[in-house]
């Protein structure tokens, strides 16, 4: 793996020009306190809000950006969140990408194992926020820090 690859198996999100502002777009929220994950879970659910998306898929992207924060929090002794709005032709988006500077994740497989946990954590954490999303890849290698980017577009 080279170091502009993502890890094996895990493909990189498709290419895109986004603006500077949740409202052009695009925003960045430090991942460093246990306040910035709860200013980073509000600030995702205000966005699936401006996107359109029912309280089902809303909470579905807050769980999984809550779950995402946190692991950069606790694993990757903190990072940031950047929150971007997407549209195609027959679906509006949220994309969360989380990065660290971390440890990495020795082997992503198994961390996305449901019960695998380096924690004190049940260990659904990166496996539960890839079912619940629709597009979710990690790039990831050892002492290089950690990048989850997830994505969840509306039903059309």
């Amino acid at each position: 793996m080279t170091p502009d690859e993502p890890a094996p198996g895990h493909a990189r999100p498709p290419a895109g020009g986004v603006a500077t502002s949740v409202e052009d777009g695009r925003a960045e929220y430090p991942v460093r306190s246990e306040e910035d994950l709860l200013e980073a879970r509000h600030a995702v659910r205000a966005v699936c809000l401006t996107v359109g998306f029912g309280l089902v898929d809303q909470t579905r992207v807050v769980t999984a950006a809550s779950e995402l924060v946190r692991n950069a929090y606790i694993h990757g002794g903190g990072g940031t969140l950047t929150i971007e709005r997407l549209a195609r032709p027959s679906a509006k988006g949220v994309r969360l990408t989380v990065a660290d500077a971390g440890p990495g994740i020795a082997n992503v497989d198994v961390a996305l194992t449901d019960g695998y946990s380096t924690g004190a954590g049940l260990g659904h954490g990166l496996g539960g926020a890839r079912r619940l999303m629709h597009e979710f890849w990690i790039d990831t290698r050892p002492g290089g820090g950690t990048t989850v980017c997830a994505t969840r577009w509306t039903s059309g």
